[in-house]
């Protein structure tokens, strides 16, 4: 991933070679039209177009392709098709951008069952796969990996595997004796996490993170909500934070409640990765996360995962939902059962409480004008389902308030700012071809976005409609 560097105030002044290549060649790729004649381009034709910058969506659109980015893309009345270029008809599709995860995991979950056995190669293949073909085409996998995702993620950048592109953040910074706790009653692999008892082995982990290359540095500030016999000391995580910035790398903090996110902010973190649950924001936050442009991830989808499947039962007779989820979950979601019990557990009621705040606080952020991004927490734990999750969560910021043209826009160009990625994240001159059809329209109804027709991306197609995605 692109570094970013500080300057004195904390502010993130992103360097990048994307930022460069835009900065040299938007400007040419905007004002000229496509070569008359362009052997190997694609032509994608009559689709209503939704580019992820927040405008109303062009109808009869033409998008123009050629060596994995785009061209050319407007109206077609009004943009040059060139000759020879290979025509695909989309007539009454949608065309919106890969979708991408500021806040997702791989490697963690295999079938029903977590746990440090589950990093391997062909389960993280797989879960990409299944990432690409719902239509998230960028994923950041936050912490808890193994060894084996410096060479996953080289392949991946390089197109050199299938499935969605992958960006890290290492292994990860924990609590002796506290967050995160273990996998489904797994440890964590020594080999995923550090839990540094003083400040020089805090630095140090940094340090050994920036050597592997590490795109972010995430740490677990909290004790989720006191199950865990203690939380990161403020030392710790200052010297987390203090290490990571003078080596040009940001900060994700895991967090839940208002004041830890204040905490947090404050030592300069440069990301809060989850909501706010445990009380509305107050104005002392806002004016921290605005005045030091810190992000905010909401990671609704998080808790619902806790109860939907169980209240929402008629959700597994949907292909959509039937090819992401594992034979092992399937039987437990159809379970009488596990779905009484589940109703009935206080973490159910705890987990709808914390959704309804977590709403509120984002739409009380977003209207504050502070940076939101989009992330879901997938993968962690079986309910997370990579794919599905992501889709809930554009559903529930809708609910929350957001427009669904808003709410795309923070999943597709809001999300690449956040990870510094000026090479994707809208449909423009320029930018990596990553892009979903849909049957649907999802500008006046976000549930459309699970109408999945194709997946596009670096310019190819690379998967079809959902039923036919074989995990």
């Amino acid at each position: 991933m692109p570094r970013a560097s500080f300057d004195p105030f904390g502010r993130c002044l992103l360097k990048s070679h994307a930022l460069l290549f835009s900065l040299l060649t938007a400007p040419l790729l905007a004002s000229a039209a496509p070569a008359k004649t362009s052997p190997g381009a694609v032509v994608l034709r009559g689709a209503r177009l939704i580019d992820g910058q927040g405008g109303a969506p062009i109808e009869d659109s033409v998008v123009v392709i050629q060596d994995g980015r785009i061209l050319a893309v407007g109206p077609a009345s009004s943009t040059t098709v060139p000759a020879k270029a290979r025509v695909v008809d989309y007539q009454g599709k949608t065309l919106i951008p890969g979708l991408i995860s500021n806040h997702s995991h791989v490697g963690q979950v295999q079938d029903a069952n977590m746990g440090a056995g589950n990093y391997t190669r062909a389960n993280i293949s797989r879960q990409l796969r299944q990432y690409e073909a719902y239509g998230i085409t960028t994923v950041l996998a936050l912490g808890l990996n193994g060894p084996l995702l410096q060479q996953l993620r080289t392949q991946q950048h390089a197109g050199r595997g299938p499935g969605a592109d992958l960006f890290g953040a290492d292994r990860g910074i924990g609590v002796p004796q506290g967050a995160p706790p273990t996998l489904g009653g797994r440890p964590v692999g020594e080999d995923q996490l550090a839990r540094p008892e003083t400040a020089e082995q805090a630095r140090q982990a940094v340090r050994d993170m920036v050597a592997r290359k590490t795109d972010v540095v995430k740490l677990w500030l909290d004790d989720f909500g006191g199950s865990l016999s203690a939380k990161m000391k403020p030392d710790i995580y200052q010297a987390v934070i203090d290490e990571a910035h003078q080596r040009g790398v940001r900060v994700a903090a895991h967090i839940h409640d208002l004041e830890d996110a204040k905490m947090i902010v404050r030592a300069g973190a440069d990301i809060v990765a989850h909501g706010v649950r445990d009380q509305p924001v107050d104005a002392e936050l806002i004016q921290l996360m605005k005045e030091r442009s810190v992000w905010y991830v909401p990671t609704l989808s998080l808790d619902e995962a806790t109860f939907i499947y169980a209240e929402r039962p008629e959700w597994m007779a949907e292909p959509f939902f039937q090819r992401a989820v594992q034979p092992a979950l399937r039987a437990r979601f159809a379970d009488p059962a596990w779905v009484e019990k589940t109703r009935a557990e206080p973490k159910s009621e705890k987990a709808r409480k914390d959704v309804a705040m977590n709403q509120r606080n984002l739409k009380a952020l977003y209207d504050a004008g502070v940076r939101i991004g989009f992330g879901t927490d997938s993968g962690a734990t079986p309910l997370r389902i990579p794919g599905v999750a992501e889709h809930r969560e554009l559903a529930l910021m809708t609910e929350a308030g957001l427009t669904p043209l808003q709410a795309l826009t923070l999943a597709t160009r809001e999300a690449a700012t956040l990870l510094a990625l000026e090479d994707r994240g809208v449909l423009a001159p320029g930018k990596q071809a990553d892009l979903v059809v849909l049957d649907g329209d999802p500008s006046t109804d976000i549930s459309r976005t699970k109408t999945i027709h194709a997946v596009w991306h670096r310019g190819k197609q690379v998967s079809g409609t959902v039923d036919t995605f074989k995990p």
